[in-house]
């Protein structure tokens, strides 16, 4: 009974954190501190997740096919990145 508690607390906290962050990336956006090109750079997970869960049905196949398209995303471009200092691009 007490983790069943202390989970649902623990996920009310999560939640509260990220609306306050939905709160403070509005309002930084509003002001003009962000500009959308960043905003959205943190929305592409949660776009590929959504792909992967509309092809495969299931949350924990879509979570592991994010982090794989995720993981071999980052490893070319920190390759093009290499390409692109080493050679002056």
């Amino acid at each position: 009974m007490a983790s069943v508690i202390g989970i649902g607390i623990a996920l009310g906290l999560v939640g509260i954190g990220v609306i306050a962050m939905l709160v403070a990336g509005a309002k930084s956006l509003a002001t003009g501190k962000q500009n959308l090109k960043k905003i959205f750079t943190f929305l592409v997970p949660v776009a590929v997740f959504g792909i992967a869960f509309g092809m495969t049905g299931d949350a924990a196949d879509a979570g592991i096919a994010t982090m794989l398209f995720l993981i071999a995303a980052m490893a070319l471009l920190i390759v093009l990145t290499g390409f692109r200092s080493t050679f002056n691009l």
